[in-house]
């Protein structure tokens, strides 16, 4: 520290000091108070289709581990906002924007559903944590002469509007594309699709069991526990390779002779203005999370992959994606 030669040139320099340590700690004192935050009331994890639907699913997973682990200082409840393909739960949660103790657990859906004109950007929502990427199964009636990929391209070929496709919950969405990419792969027009939206997988699913459609493409994770039960047959998965466990014997879409791979990431999002703080905090719970064998179990036992990305991360990998949804949905008439 300099001073001036002056009568009063070393009081001048003492002030000078002191001001300098009281400006620093207050300047310290907010900068870790910024740095921190963590929640003071109950979390809600928003999801996005009614009881039985993926978001669901995974909404409701995801609060076990975070309570039962104690990983959070309160309370986790899963709230279902179904509707608009998403739009509904992203306008629930952008009604508390800065918020950290609201986050909606929602996909890929997001862009195809902006694109297609139906909702809102993921730039109008604050991407949080990237979860895992999982395939999409193409399921019918464990009863329906459908009995392979294959031969659901064949009774499309002879007569495009001679089946219906339960979708969940939009069209162009990553289950749509389950069966869009092998369809468009094969030379049909998946504009003649008949195709019914649902609210969620669990409905869509309900609604084939009835026989008010015939084909419901929807998660592997979905697909399989069905399998399971006997409710369904699988004929195709949108997967690079063959599946383990109850899927070994499902071939994949290029196996059956088209070359269609699709997968669809899951994502924490929160309301749009959160801050560097909220999103910090629940990185560091997620990477907590992920660490847990009980996660761990879970992505096995859903066929997930994880795939856990930070905030900043995860929306970079989001306008990358952004790009090659909007040319698929281009080519299949549906980008707006």
């Amino acid at each position: 520290m300099k001073t001036r030669v002056a009568p009063d040139g070393t009081r001048l320099a003492l002030c000078t000091c002191t001001a300098a340590a009281v400006f620093g700690l207050l300047a310290g004192g907010s900068g870790a108070s910024a740095a921190e935050w963590k929640p003071e009331k109950p979390i809600e994890i928003v999801a996005l289709n009614a009881p039985g639907g993926g978001s669901d699913r995974i909404a409701r997973i995801l609060v076990k581990v975070l309570t039962e682990r104690r990983l959070v200082p309160v309370p986790v409840n899963v709230v279902n906002r179904p509707g608009g393909g998403g739009a509904v739960a992203y306008s629930y949660i952008n009604q508390r924007a800065g918020d950290g103790h609201i986050l909606a657990l929602g996909g890929r859906a997001i862009l195809t559903n902006h694109i297609a004109g139906q909702g809102p950007s993921y730039n109008d929502v604050t991407p949080v944590v990237m979860l895992f990427d999982e395939y999409i199964s193409v399921t019918v009636k464990p009863v329906s002469p459908i009995k392979s990929g294959k031969q659901l391209i064949e009774f499309m070929k002879r007569d495009p509007t001679a089946l219906s496709f339960g979708i969940a919950t939009s069209l162009g969405n990553p289950n749509h594309q389950g069966v869009a990419a092998a369809f468009k792969a094969a030379g049909l027009d998946i504009k003649k699709m008949k195709s019914v939206i649902f609210s969620s997988g669990g409905a869509a699913s309900t609604a084939m069991l009835g026989g008010h459609v015939d084909v419901v493409p929807i998660s592997v994770a979905f697909g399989a526990s069905l399998l399971r039960n006997g409710q369904v047959r699988i004929i195709a998965v949108s997967a690079p390779q063959r599946l383990p466990g109850v899927l070994a014997d499902v071939p994949t879409w290029r196996e059956q002779g088209y070359d269609a791979v699709v997968s669809t990431w899951r994502c924490l999002f929160g309301p749009r203005n959160m801050s560097e703080a909220q999103t910090a905090y629940w990185e560091g719970v997620m990477r907590r999370v992920a660490a847990t064998d009980d996660w761990k179990n879970e992505l096995a036992l859903n066929y997930w992959n994880s795939a856990l990305m930070g905030s900043a991360e995860a929306r970079k990998h989001m306008a990358r994606d952004n790009e090659g949804v909007k040319i698929f949905l281009t080519e299949l008439g549906l980008a707006r």
